[in-house]
């Protein structure tokens, strides 16, 4: 965003001339000195509306392909999004809220080397299930072994779990069932257990204080990030329409996923997380906004080396989203420094 108190000190400056002007013009310089910070202003560009600021962006600049993944004996279609066509299979899982475009920016920069899979979870973005608050972590998982198995069969290629937040728990989970035999690598986005069990009891009070109703999908992208959820606006222009509903009774968006209806399953999602994560025996990566995140679990987890950790600046909560760059080259130098390729580690 821009700064406006820097903006408001800027004084005018003069328009670039051609000779042809700078000739005509000479004998009038004495006269017209160069305009003072009191005389009129030149013209600018004309300043961004709003609305053509935060319009929506389509996902197809980013993503190869969207796809519905149908589970087999029942009826839930689980919406996907997939870039690249070779290299391990990289597999996000966005957080509670969020949808799989949450990636969509950091897939368009990883897509080169690796086949990203980004799923909207039950409940979220373009998914249909039949129970659609049913948010229990044992369900998530299940949810989310039946779309590597549809999408797969018996004999998976190399997946690399990304799990943000909710879904960072997710990917822990997932991982510790060792339902996956060719899970390679694991990568946590800014959930330790210890601040997430903390947080619970604020969630009501930060749910029910977000804005509920939205006049246009502008006004929610704009709101997502001037309210600091996101700091990216190319990416809230291209995830936050996905996060959202339109309600034809009061003939307004409001959010798509009804999180309040789901606290039956907080706890679930974090408890027993951080042994969760340090038992799991593959190569795994916490990414974390900030410093002051580390349980003791987990502090004592790194301290014998048990994983890596990156703290990556300058972001807020959806690093994923904030700085896909960054994220992507992350999860890239990941992939390259544990040699996993598209059947497994390479010898």
């Amino acid at each position: 965003m821009e700064d406006s108190s820097a903006t408001a000190n800027l004084t005018s400056v003069p328009e670039e001339t051609s000779e042809e002007d700078q000739n005509h013009n000479t004998a009038t310089d004495s006269v017209n000195k160069l305009p003072s910070a009191f005389s009129s202003k030149p013209d600018r560009p004309p300043i961004q509306v709003s609305s053509q600021k935060y319009a929506p962006i389509d996902w197809s600049g980013y993503f190869d392909k969207e796809d519905d993944v149908h589970i087999q004996d029942s009826n839930d279609v689980f919406h996907i999004y997939t870039a690249g066509t070779e290299g391990p299979v990289v597999f996000c899982i966005h957080g509670g809220g969020y949808s799989g475009l949450s990636f969509a920016l950091s897939a368009s920069k990883m897509k080169e080397k690796a086949r990203v899979v980004a799923m909207d979870l039950r409940g979220h973005g373009k998914s249909s299930t039949e129970d659609e608050l049913n948010l229990s972590i044992e369900t998530l998982c299940n949810d989310v072994l039946a779309v590597l198995k549809t999408m797969y069969g018996d004999s998976p290629p190399a997946v690399v779990l990304v799990g943000h937040s909710m879904g960072g728990s997710v990917a822990v989970h997932v991982a510790a069932k060792k339902a996956l035999p060719s899970l390679a690598g694991l990568i946590v986005v800014d959930v330790v257990e210890g601040t997430a069990m903390a947080s619970l009891v604020h969630m009501q009070k930060i749910l029910s204080n977000r804005l509920q109703h939205f006049s246009s999908i502008e006004k929610a992208i704009e709101w997502s990030v001037k309210g600091g959820s996101l700091r990216n606006i190319e990416s809230a222009q291209v995830s936050i329409p996905s996060t959202l509903k339109y309600d034809e009774a009061k003939k307004c968006y409001t959010h798509r996923a009804r999180l309040e209806e789901t606290e039956q399953y907080w706890r679930g999602w974090y408890e027993g997380l951080s042994e969760k994560f340090l038992s799991s025996p593959v190569p795994k990566i916490l990414l974390l906004a900030g410093t002051d995140r580390l349980d003791r679990t987990l502090t004592i987890g790194q301290m014998q080396g048990k994983f890596q950790m990156v703290v990556v600046r300058h972001t807020g909560h959806a690093i994923q989203e904030d700085v896909p760059e960054e994220f992507a080259t992350l999860v890239l130098n990941f992939i390259h420094r544990n040699r996993i390729g598209p059947r497994g580690v390479e010898k």
